[in-house]
């Protein structure tokens, strides 16, 4: 079995001269993102998704694969992106999806940090842990093993979660690491720490100036899990030169709420779509339905385009990229249903955060809606819907 490794960082957003969320490729396991100051963006519906960094394995194993950016990692080129980001790898059979094979079998860390005992970390992450595996249509499934001695930054065939104190990341709430099978897309191990350098919260209601442990660790999981980020979000910039989270439609936009928020304790209809689609279960294809089609910009496909459904009855969004030469695209586990598609530039965001540095991505132009719904069939897809879009 040749195993790779790969790496997620969630980053603190109050940072002064932090305009966003922005993930850079870690050197080793740690380390913090590059800091983008002087932006000035006065709008933000996406947030950037972090990179992924493959590190090297003791023993035969070794590197296999370079740095991508999240989106690589769907395949492109290969087929048209999902609402979710699955994470994925290129294998000599072909791309291959990181899901887990079985339960996933987890331990927590028995150290403590300030206002959170050993006790209170198992709880939270408990609670976290069973919001994805409530997920009906889903079934992938968790089990507590025990408290262990044993860090969350060892790669020791067990995956466990606990604080590390890393004051250097001043950046970085917490951080997942996988160790999969780079043959078949199992995911072997993975490990999340919480870093103990910021202040933490179980505290029910949460807790003014400390981070909510629960909320941040039902992100991590789902990239645990084998998700990527969701572009699902809206932020406005702070006077300090950071961004707030005004609003968030998946636990997997990567931008943190502010200390003592616990909105993100509750999975969104992208989420839900994600998880689902990894692990479908209780009739999740039969259940939902999906949309999928074309952007093009005079009569070429559009590579980058970010697609957003709406469903008016629900309130629900769920949002896709297209990540081919045509411009295609394909959500799936929406509601039947009608829906508004509304598709945007990527001029906002930091696009090496999502491609390649040599990707070519069309930016030039305007924010366009489909002029009519767009009926979702149950346990089908709408039909290709083209959305040509006019330059600025």
């Amino acid at each position: 079995m040749r195993k790779s490794r790969v790496v997620f960082m969630f980053l603190d957003l109050v940072v002064s001269g932090l305009s966003q969320r922005v993930a850079g490729p870690p050197q080793g396991r740690h380390r913090a993102a590059p800091r983008h100051s002087g932006e000035t963006r006065s709008r933000n519906p996406l947030a950037e998704v972090s990179r992924i960094c493959s590190q090297p394995t003791a023993g035969p194993s070794r590197r296999v694969m370079a740095v991508f950016a999240v989106a690589a990692l769907v395949f492109a080129q290969s087929a048209p992106a999902f609402a979710y980001l699955k994470f994925g790898i290129e294998s000599s059979s072909g791309p291959l999806t990181l899901k887990w094979p079985r339960p996933v079998r987890y331990f927590v860390n028995n150290g403590s940090v300030p206002g959170v005992a050993a006790s209170d970390l198992q709880a939270a992450v408990g609670r976290a842990f069973s919001t994805w595996q409530a997920v009906p249509t889903a079934s992938i499934s968790y089990q507590f093993v025990g408290l262990t001695a044993a860090l969350p930054t060892q790669e020791d065939g067990q995956s466990t979660l606990g604080f590390d104190l890393r004051p250097d990341l001043d950046r970085v709430l917490a951080s997942t690491d996988i160790l999969l099978d780079n043959t078949t897309g199992e995911i072997v191990e993975a490990d999340i720490f919480f870093n103990a350098a910021f202040p933490w919260s179980t505290a029910p209601a949460g807790e003014a100036g400390r981070y909510d442990l629960e909320s941040i660790a039902v992100h991590e999981i789902g990239h645990l899990s084998g998700l990527g980020h969701s572009a699902l979000g809206e932020t406005e910039l702070r006077a300090d030169g950071g961004r707030r989270v005004l609003a968030a439609e998946a636990v997997m936009f990567p931008i943190a709420y502010p200390a003592g928020n616990v909105s993100a304790r509750t999975l969104r209809a992208d989420d839900v779509a994600g998880i689902s689609d990894l692990y479908p279960d209780g009739g999740f294809r039969d259940a939902t339905g999906s949309v999928s089609g074309r952007v093009t910009h005079n009569g070429v496909g559009v590579y980058g385009a970010h697609i957003v459904a709406f469903d008016p009855a629900t309130g629900s969004l769920v949002g896709a990229l297209s990540l081919d030469s045509q411009g295609r695209f394909a959500m799936l586990g929406l509601s039947p249903g009608p829906h508004i598609l509304r598709v945007e530039p990527l001029d906002d965001a930091d696009l090496g955060s999502f491609f390649d540095a040599d990707r070519k991505i069309d930016l030039d132009f305007r924010v366009a809606f489909v002029p009519q719904l767009v009926v979702v069939p149950r346990a089908g897809d709408s039909g290709s819907v083209e959305i040509a879009v006019a330059g600025k």
